[in-house]
């Protein structure tokens, strides 16, 4: 069954549109991603579900019930949609076990004592109740702040940028702490965030936004490895386009000799499309046919990501063992060893 159902949603601030015919669905116990840069309205899908903004066409459903749509606006309050914040929001005269049950204040005391507990053993904090926000570190407060917006078992939990105040390495294990929770307390949810690799690490499916506008909804591995359209090839991942002649319908000629895949049904023969190029797709070697120049490097610790100019002045990616290392202004040999092969029309 579906718990969040997004229909044809546009939202308009002073007649200027800011979210563009949005439709999704997001199943019972699945973990959902908005994804996308800064401005592309991600943010302002989250805050229309959970009723701080009006939208001006579609309708959002929420267990079958209709929330949201032109002239007919569910309070927040009554929804029964958690949020996490990225300040985490705990009160800070409270402790950690008053903190936890702010949300459920019509309990019996026993019942509250007893969710708090079970909550605190979930986020793997047992017999934090007496502490206060100030003497736990920031992914534990985080953790306080998801059993809180939990307490009351919401129908649907929103995350918005709920790890942007961590580092790298604290945002990537802290999603899928987050995660394991969600999974065990049968909870659906939604996140809002830019970092991929936390969206990678976190969501079932991930919705990619550009300018108000959804590109994609899908899983992480058929957004890397099936995108829709060159946006969703560029922002996933990393990677280069390279133009090629369509052969037949599935072969495409390019620079780098013939590349097999399954051409856009739209793109006849001799039109010209872009085939995606990903780091792993090239494998650096002593000898071979194909030749580039390196004309940039990135250290990344185990490997490094060679950028390889080749004789048109086209640019591609390639991955390396970094004690293997190479020089700019170096010629590098090269051979194509390409797993998945993307094939887009050129717009």
């Amino acid at each position: 069954m579906n718990t969040l159902v997004l229909q044809d949603i546009h939202i308009a601030y002073d007649r200027h549109t800011v979210v563009h015919t949005v439709s999704l669905s997001l199943n019972d116990g699945r973990i959902g991603c908005l994804l996308g840069p800064s401005g592309c309205g991600k943010t302002t899908l989250l805050r229309a579900i959970a009723g701080f903004e009006p939208v001006t066409q579609g309708v959002i459903t929420l267990s079958g019930q209709a929330i949201s749509a032109p002239g007919a606006h569910l309070p927040p309050e009554q929804r029964n949609i958690g949020m996490v914040f990225q300040d985490y929001a705990l009160f800070p005269h409270l402790n950690i076990a008053r903190n936890i049950a702010f949300g459920i204040r019509k309990h019996t005391g026993r019942d509250k004592a007893r969710r708090v507990a079970e909550l605190l053993e979930l986020v793997n904090l047992p017999g934090y109740e007496k502490r206060f926000p100030h003497e736990l570190s920031g992914g534990q407060q985080q953790r306080i702040a998801l059993a809180r917006a939990l307490a009351p078992r919401p129908r649907l939990l929103l995350l918005d940028e709920p790890f942007g105040s961590q580092d790298v390495e604290l945002r990537e294990m802290l999603a899928r702490e987050v995660r394991d929770i969600l999974k065990a307390e049968g909870t659906t949810a939604l996140l809002v965030t830019h970092d991929q690799q936390e969206a990678f690490a976190m969501a079932d499916e991930i919705g990619v936004l550009r300018a108000g506008q959804l590109q994609q909804w899908d899983t992480g591995y058929n957004l890397y490895h099936r995108p829709h359209n060159r946006f969703v090839a560029g922002f996933i991942g990393q990677g280069s386009l390279l133009a090629g002649t369509v052969i037949n319908p599935d072969t495409v000629s390019t620079l780098l000799g013939p590349v097999r895949g399954q051409v856009p049904a739209h793109c006849p023969p001799a039109s010209v499309v872009d085939v995606l190029i990903r780091p792993d797709d090239l494998k650096l070697v002593e000898e071979a046919a194909r030749k580039a120049s390196i004309v940039a490097r990135v250290f990344r610790g185990a490997e490094y990501l060679y950028t390889l100019a080749l004789d048109d002045g086209s640019r591609i990616l390639a991955l390396a063992p970094s004690h293997q290392a190479r020089q700019v202004g170096e010629s590098a040999c090269f051979e194509l060893d390409m797993q998945h092969r993307v094939i887009l029309p050129r717009e």
